[in-house]
């Protein structure tokens, strides 16, 4: 970076500006890994959705993806380096299920959100850690407070949201839903419409017609598999089929 004279070099230390080159870098990660990804929640669910890149026609599609279980009532995507993605997953996982062992009860999406964004921000000020080039976005559906989304950054930021996005195209992404849910609460509507609010977003901004195996979706607060109604407290990821489904829907409406 021009004019950083080795304040981004060996260790995170502020520059004679104030500002922390390392963690930018970490930023850049996230968005030169080129996979842009949104997060809504609903009146009764939370949505996150996820670009599927297969680079190589020799990969098994079915071991890409963005989106993970960290337990049984918390989803995640992971924006940015998918390397940096599994390491802070594995973490994530241990995090809640060492909180349900000692606690007895699952680890609430702002609890974990909160634990992620401090081992996030430890790795910002010691020599022999980087900042992770990740962004995560939680969703659950708390028994207390409803469906939950939260957002963790590489510098240690975390705050709930009623919809945000991550990489790439984030800002247009972001315009694009403050757009949509002007003066609400959350996003209205059963399930199916919160997915395809957001399906529709990620088409919008990226300007792409998705098809089925270009996209991915994890729901709390759906369906159970095979099951028409929404109420499944459990994190999924929707199936190829399901998705195809939304699409449909979309395409008919248009």
């Amino acid at each position: 970076m021009s004019g950083s004279a080795g304040f981004d070099r060996h260790i995170t230390i502020f520059s004679d500006q104030g500002r922390l080159y390392q963690v930018e870098y970490a930023f850049k990660a996230i968005t030169a890994a080129n996979i842009t990804s949104i997060g809504v929640r609903g009146k009764s669910c939370a949505v996150v959705l996820s670009q599927k890149k297969v680079p190589d026609k020799l990969i098994d599609p079915s071991s890409v993806s963005h989106i993970f279980k960290l337990s049984p009532s918390v989803g995640c995507v992971m924006t940015g380096s998918i390397a940096d993605a599994r390491a802070s997953v594995n973490r994530a996982r241990g995090e809640a299920a060492e909180f349900r062992y000692k606690n007895g009860y699952e680890m609430p999406c702002d609890v974990l959100a909160k634990r992620l964004a401090n081992i996030n921000q430890v790795y910002t000020q010691r020599a022999y850690m980087r900042p992770l080039g990740v962004a995560q976005t939680l969703i659950s559906v708390d028994s207390e407070y409803g469906p939950q989304l939260y957002k963790c950054d590489p510098a240690g930021y975390y705050v709930g949201y009623k919809a945000t996005a991550s990489g790439p195209k984030q800002q247009e992404a972001l315009n694009h839903l403050e757009k949509k849910l002007k003066n609400k609460e959350c996003a209205e509507g059963s399930w199916e419409d919160v997915v395809e609010l957001g399906i529709s977003a990620l088409s919008t901004v990226l300007s792409v017609d998705f098809k089925k195996g270009e996209l991915e979706v994890g729901i709390v607060g759906g369906p159970k598999v095979g099951d028409k109604e929404g109420t499944n407290p459990l994190f999924r990821a929707l199936t190829e089929d399901e998705i195809e489904e939304r699409l449909q829907a979309i395409s008919e409406k248009d």
